[in-house]
C-alpha cells in the first residue's frame, strides 16, 4: 500500500473507531453531560461531524453539498449520528485522496498530511471527552470497548 493510501486508510480507521464507540453507547447515554457542563455525548458526535462539514464547505463545495449538518433536535438520534458520521467520513476520505494527489487542501496550511493530523487530533480530543462524559454521567464504556478503541489493526 503506498503512503497516500496508508494516510487515507488511517483516516478511515479513525472513523470506524468513532462508530465502534457509538455502537457501544446506549441511546439513553447520548444525553449525558459532564460534571463541568458543556456538550452532551450526542452533541460531541454531532460536533465532530459538523466540523468535518465546515472543512468540506471551505475545501470542496461539491463534496459539502452531499452532506447534511446535524441539528440540535437530532443530536440524540443514534442511527442518524452513525449515518452522518459514515457519510462525512467518506467525504473527508475523498477530499484527502484529492488533496494528497494535488499536495493541497484548499483553506488549510501547510499540507494535506498536516490536515489529517489536525483532524485526528481534533476528533481524538472529543472522543476522549465522550469517554469522560460517559463516566461522569454514569454510563462508562465497558472494558472491552475501552481497550477496543486502541485496536487500530482490527478496526
Amino acid at each position: 500500500m503506498d503512503t497516500n493510501a496508508q494516510i487515507v486508510d488511517t483516516w478511515n480507521i479513525n472513523n470506524r473507531i468513532h462508530l465502534y464507540m457509538l455502537d457501544a453507547i446506549p441511546s439513553e447515554a447520548l444525553s449525558g453531560i459532564s460534571a463541568s457542563k458543556g456538550r452532551s455525548v450526542g452533541e460531541q458526535f454531532a460536533h465532530i461531524h459538523n466540523v468535518r462539514l465546515m472543512w468540506l464547505q471551505s475545501a470542496d463545495k461539491a463534496l459539502h453539498e452531499t452532506q447534511s449538518k446535524i441539528e440540535k433536535p437530532d443530536m440524540l438520534n443514534k442511527d442518524l449520528l452513525r449515518e452522518r458520521l459514515i457519510q462525512s467520513g467518506e467525504a473527508i476520505a475523498t477530499l484527502l485522496i484529492q488533496g494528497l494527489e494535488s499536495a493541497r487542501i484548499k483553506g488549510f496550511k501547510p499540507h494535506p498530511v498536516a490536515f489529517v493530523g489536525y483532524l485526528l487530533s481534533h476528533e481524538g480530543y472529543h472522543r476522549g471527552e465522550i469517554g469522560i462524559i460517559l463516566t461522569q454521567s454514569g454510563h462508562p464504556l465497558d472494558q472491552k470497548t475501552s481497550y477496543g478503541l486502541w485496536e487500530w489493526g482490527s478496526r
